[in-house]
């Protein structure tokens, strides 16, 4: 067998200032032309592994190292970063990082002009790589006037224009929407096709770990498990127990104790039919029933659009004829890629923004009329970045910020403070620094100096974004408490998923419209719809729609099966 072309041994490293490993004794192989993904919940030690195969670590980042990298025959200790990255390309977490030239051609150029290729063979990297990508029309653009995902497959096109024998992608799909993943996925999958590259990817969408030749599994600096992708993906329980997200597929067929386990929507038909099973259409039609009438209990109007045009400038309008109806006590999806309006649109709903033409009224008064102050007080809105709106020294005066500019008592501070860090889960840590939390505290602290001024409503813009799986869950849930408490919640999102499990009612934007709305369960039943939107349901609710019934999680659809067969 041929030598491997990633080999670590021992690997042990500590960041400066830390006491605690964030590497501990690993040890792992890489064969030629393999496609392996690095999953493992925030600060499991993911993005310093990936650091350490292109000398990052320990060149760059200061720390200790023990233990050995070798790449290729190189010891990444003996060799600088420059040396590595003659035969390891890395595409960063941070993409936008990377990119700093003038414009996409210069931007591809810029490796190999570095690397003294001959003029020919540049262009001819250029041409071929921008035309792998999807972006050879865009050569004359500056990297800045790109989408996220456009910005993302420049990345990608500027490394691998380096002829790479390995490539290193850092969670490559962090923060786009759903179409720009499907862009960068169906990269991945054409590269982990090729022999002559061996591709390491830090991921965190596990549908997508499907297509892999071996997924290695990191928790708290040490491999938990290596080994073959889909049996790894098969093993429901151990996914739970690393807080990474279970495919719901296996998690459906494990809790029904089906024999086999299958992993995507195809399989999972196949399976269904062999098991024998079927979905009882009264317990479907009793259950949807049910939802249906708790959606119409919700009758009374808090927010209104109606004809809402808004333009950033005199050629682009960011929405387009937008009427719509938030009831009291819902909890609402707003979905689309990204540009389609739906940040623009939540805007509206608390004065951050004010309509070109049409109206928005909250509580029947048009939003023009009430002013920023005053709305502020009935529409809370916690921004994608907590660290955008956090500035206090201590978590008490953040959350203690907005009742004292409203006049109340010191007295009344501090029971709004105290109620709002008991509803977040952050009771105990008024004296602590917001910023020495990690992400998902600090956007807990950001709601939570919402909550203090008690509004009716509270808008959340793509608040999971940046969280693992365990942290995503954990906040939605405080967040669906908030709601069954009273409170009318709208978030925006590009992870299905949450849609699936959180909302009760969505709207699709697609170029500043909305063209699809209903109940998340009758959205999600429009497939075609939702991908001409550039959408796509969770691979669940896929296989639930190719039996001819739309179910949001897998346990729905186990209690509508078993529930009718005890009757």
């Amino acid at each position: 067998m041929s030598e491997p072309v990633i080999r670590i041994q021992d690997l042990r490293y500590r960041y400066r200032g830390q006491k605690e490993n964030a590497l501990d004794g690993i040890n792992l192989e890489m064969n030629k032309g393999e496609f392996m993904v690095i999953m493992g919940p925030s600060e499991a030690g993911k993005s310093t592994l990936a650091a350490t195969i292109n000398g990052l670590i320990p060149h760059f980042h200061i720390g200790k190292l023990k233990g050995d990298v070798v790449v290729l025959g190189r010891n990444t200790r003996d060799k600088t970063v420059a040396q590595m990255a003659e035969v390891v390309g890395m595409v960063f977490q941070d993409f936008e990082a990377q990119l700093f030239s003038t414009n996409v051609e210069l931007e591809v150029a810029f490796g190999p002009e570095n690397f003294g290729v001959d003029r020919e063979e540049m262009r001819r990297r250029i041409n071929e790589n921008l035309q792998y990508v999807g972006l050879e029309a865009f050569r004359r653009r500056a990297p800045s006037t790109l989408s996220g995902g456009q910005k993302q497959k420049l990345a990608i096109a500027s490394v691998l224009a380096l002829k790479p024998t390995i490539l290193v992608m850092d969670e490559p799909t962090t923060d786009l929407d759903p179409i720009s993943k499907m862009g960068v996925f169906e990269i991945t999958h054409r590269l982990c096709k090729r022999d002559d590259l061996t591709l390491m990817i830090i991921e965190h969408e596990t549908e997508e770990a499907l297509f892999a030749d071996r997924l290695a599994l990191i928790k708290d600096g040490k491999l938990v498990k290596v080994g073959d992708a889909r049996e790894i993906l098969r093993d429901v329980d151990l996914m739970s127990d690393m807080g990474l997200m279970p495919l719901g597929i296996p998690r459906f067929f494990k809790s029904m104790g089906g024999k086999a386990l299958p992993l995507t929507p195809e399989e999972g038909v196949i399976a269904f039919k062999q098991a024998g099973w079927n979905i009882p259409q009264k317990a479907y039609t009793d259950m949807v029933a049910n939802e249906n009438a708790a959606l119409d209990r919700m009758n009374q109007p808090i927010i209104q659009c109606t004809d809402l045009v808004y333009e950033y400038d005199k050629n682009v309008k960011a929405l387009d004829g937008v009427s719509m109806e938030i009831f009291e006590g819902e909890m609402i999806a707003i979905v689309g890629q990204n540009g389609s309006g739906k940040t623009t649109l939540a805007k509206h709903f608390n004065g951050l923004l004010l309509p070109t033409s049409g109206e928005v009224f909250v509580h029947g008064v048009p939003t023009r009329d009430q002013g920023v102050f005053k709305l502020g007080q009935k529409v809370g809105y916690v921004f994608q970045n907590p660290d955008h709106q956090i500035f206090s020294e201590t978590v008490f005066d953040e959350v203690a910020f907005s009742p004292r500019l409203r006049k109340l008592t010191e007295e009344e501070v501090k029971r709004s403070v105290s109620e709002a860090l008991e509803a977040v889960g952050l009771a105990g840590y008024e004296k602590e620094d917001p910023f020495s939390l990690t992400k998902s505290g600090r956007q807990r602290v950001a709601v939570a100096s919402i909550l203090a001024a008690k509004p009716e409503v509270l808008i959340l813009d793509e608040p999971t974004t940046g969280l693992d799986y365990a942290q995503q869950r954990g906040l939605m849930d405080m967040v669906r408490q908030l709601n069954q408490n009273g409170s009318t919640i709208i978030f925006v999102t590009h992870h299905m998923w949450v849609v699936a499990e959180y909302a009760k009612r969505v709207f699709v934007m697609k170029d500043g419209k909305v063209i699809l709305n209903g109940s998340t369960r009758e959205v999600f039943s429009h497939d075609q719809e939702l991908r001409n939107a550039y959408l796509r349901p969770p691979h669940f609710v896929e296989f639930s729609n190719m039996l001819g019934k739309t179910f949001l999680n897998p346990q729905e659809m186990e209690n509508c099966i078993k529930g009718e067969q005890l009757t």
